[in-house]
Order: C-alpha cells, then sequence, then structure tokens
C-alpha cells in the first residue's frame, strides 16, 4: 500500500510541477530597488545564506518568490535530486524537510530555519525596506 501511496503522489508531482513552475515565473514579482551600495551590502550579508529546496515545492516556491521580492541573492541548494545537498540537509538540520535556510553568521555558527512562514518573516525582518 505504501508503494502505491508513493506513487501516487510521484505521478501528482509529475503532472502538476510543470503547471506549478509555469506559475512561478509568470507571477514572478518586481524587485525592490535599492542604491547599489546598499544592494553591494545586502549581496555580501546573503554570501553566508543558503536555501534548501524542492523545484516543485508550493512551499518553497512562496520563500523564493518573497527573495525576489526582497531582491535577494541566496543560493538555492536542490534538496530532491541532490544526494550530497540532501545529506547536508539531513546531517544539519536533521531532518530533509524543506524549504530550510542555513544561516552561517560571522563565527560560523550555523542555524537551520524551517518552514516558509518563518523563513520569509527572517528575511523581511532582516532585508525588508522600511519604505512602504
Amino acid at each position: 500500500m505504501k508503494t502505491v501511496i508513493r506513487a501516487f503522489f510521484r505521478t501528482l508531482r509529475v503532472v502538476l510541477g510543470p503547471f506549478m513552475l509555469l506559475k512561478e515565473r509568470l507571477t514572478r514579482p518586481t524587485g525592490v530597488q535599492r542604491e547599489s551600495a546598499e544592494q553591494a551590502t545586502i549581496d555580501l550579508q546573503c554570501q553566508s545564506l543558503a536555501l534548501y529546496q524542492f523545484s516543485t515545492c508550493p512551499f518553497c516556491i512562496k520563500v523564493r518568490q518573497e527573495m525576489r521580492r526582497l531582491s535577494l541573492p541566496i543560493e538555492k541548494r536542490d534538496a530532491q535530486h541532490n544526494s550530497v545537498n540532501r545529506d547536508a540537509l539531513l546531517q544539519g538540520s536533521g531532518a530533509t524537510k524543506v524549504p530550510c535556510l542555513k544561516i552561517t553568521d560571522s563565527q560560523g555558527q550555523t542555524q537551520w530555519l524551517q518552514d516558509s512562514k518563518a523563513i520569509m518573516a527572517y528575511l523581511r525582518a532582516h532585508f525588508g525596506t522600511t519604505s512602504a
């Protein structure tokens, strides 16, 4: 029975996945425009971040849309098809749940932030603009 359920969801992902990616592409938000010096500072801060994600995960799509909205060049790591990334996610966070944001501070300490709402709240708090 377990294999039947897995086969059903795998087929569902194969059928719906391209439509989800198309919708993401068509509804791509416009990024925030910043002064070049401010954007350079944010680009530097984003080098310590990495998003572990699946391409067709709806929660990952929400986080990627927020990253585009905030103009954040965060590295995206595929944890679905890349076993090295999946193993790093499992080792670091204790689960292969996505989306998961890896945050490395200046002292080299790593924090793993799971849940799309928590990730988006973190991004808004650290990189959101003050002008509305």
